[in-house]
């Protein structure tokens, strides 16, 4: 009996990592090789790689994106008492690593046309309290970021590849999640910065807050990456930059074959981690394509049973994007074949 054919998915890490092979398990084959698991030769010298490819002066890895957010926070001196904004339309992560800080998250509203913050809603927003403001660059679209007086953290999960290194920001959180344009074998993140402080700041806290072996002047958790993922995320980051121009090929091809279909707006440095179209009937689009979609996200962070407390103004925007957001395959593995049948399908 024959089977039938799959249908494309979203992303295929299968294809992904077979890409990178046999550089992926020589790499991982070094590590267990070594002896030598966390915080070593691997992980030094890909903070050291990944800082000059950003453009920025360090890089500290983490354990994940969320830990990323969190120590950045903590190391900008947020805590119990102080507000931080973030975008209502955004991974809910975003708000989990303000609240593990003690902070209160306070989700404002987004553009109708980007679905990254609004300026003007995060600056209504602002308050004595306000310590922090997390614009995230939502699908790899890159956010304006709100000038409010307040340090900026860059929540960039999404969007490895199209910062702006000159942006005023004092730091950009990134994630290293296997479907991620930069993911690894397993969870993995880093802090981005110029700030030296900052930097040491961090390093010191993913580390249970130890300066030397066994004094502790911090009071911090475990926040390590591990070398197996440092050693496979060196192996993938030289061609970063060819996988977001696949991407980029990918997202025209489909929005010169439905210029009719409502699209996240376009922007230069846009690595389209996702590439999402809006629809005002979504079980009925994604009912009718030949291949897997998906949503990101379902909800606003106004309509989580866990930060729907956290509101305090209307997020319509938001909330609109919430219910019509659809997610098409976009990986740099598709074959042309496979782009063209999404096109004519999207027609």
């Amino acid at each position: 009996m024959r089977t039938a054919p799959s249908r494309l998915p979203v992303v295929d890490l299968a294809r992904r990592f077979a890409a990178f092979e046999p550089e992926l398990s020589e790499a991982c084959a070094r590590v267990l090789a070594s002896g030598r698991v966390l915080l070593g030769p691997e992980t030094e010298a890909f903070e050291r790689e990944l800082a000059a490819a950003f453009g920025r002066r360090h890089a500290v890895a983490v354990a994940s994106g969320t830990e990323a957010l969190r120590v950045a926070l903590l190391a900008l001196g947020v805590g119990p008492g102080d507000e931080v904004i973030v975008p209502a339309f955004t991974a809910v992560p975003t708000a989990a690593a303000v609240c593990a800080t003690g902070a209160v998250p306070v989700p404002v509203d987004v553009d109708p046309e980007t679905a990254t913050i609004d300026p003007d809603a995060a600056a209504a927003a602002r308050t004595s309290a306000t310590r922090a403001v997390i614009p995230v660059h939502l699908y790899g679209r890159p956010a304006e970021l709100p000038d409010l007086g307040v340090p900026v953290l860059e929540d960039a999960a999404q969007a490895h590849g199209a910062l702006d290194p000159r942006a005023p920001s004092a730091a950009a959180a990134y994630s290293f999640y296997p479907t991620k344009n930069l993911g690894g074998i397993g969870d993995g993140g880093a802090v981005v910065t110029d700030d030296d402080e900052l930097a040491a700041d961090v390093r010191l806290r993913r580390m249970h807050g130890m300066r030397e072996q066994y004094e502790h002047v911090v009071v911090a958790g475990n926040s390590r990456m591990s070398e197996v993922e440092a050693a496979a995320l060196r192996v993938m980051l030289p061609r970063l930059a060819e996988h977001n121009d696949r991407r980029r090929e990918i997202a025209r091809r489909y929005r010169e074959a439905a210029p009719g279909l409502r699209w996240q707006a376009p922007h230069e440095r846009h690595v389209y981690h996702l590439c999402v179209v809006r629809t005002s009937d979504r079980d009925r689009f994604r009912a009718a394509m030949p291949f897997d979609t998906a949503v990101h996200y379902p909800r606003a962070l106004t309509q989580q049973p866990a930060y729907e407390r956290f509101t305090r103004a209307p997020c319509p925007e938001a909330e609109v994007w919430a219910a019509e957001c659809v997610s098409l395959p976009c990986f740099p593995e598709m074959s042309d074949d496979e782009i063209e049948m999404v096109c004519r399908a999207l027609q």
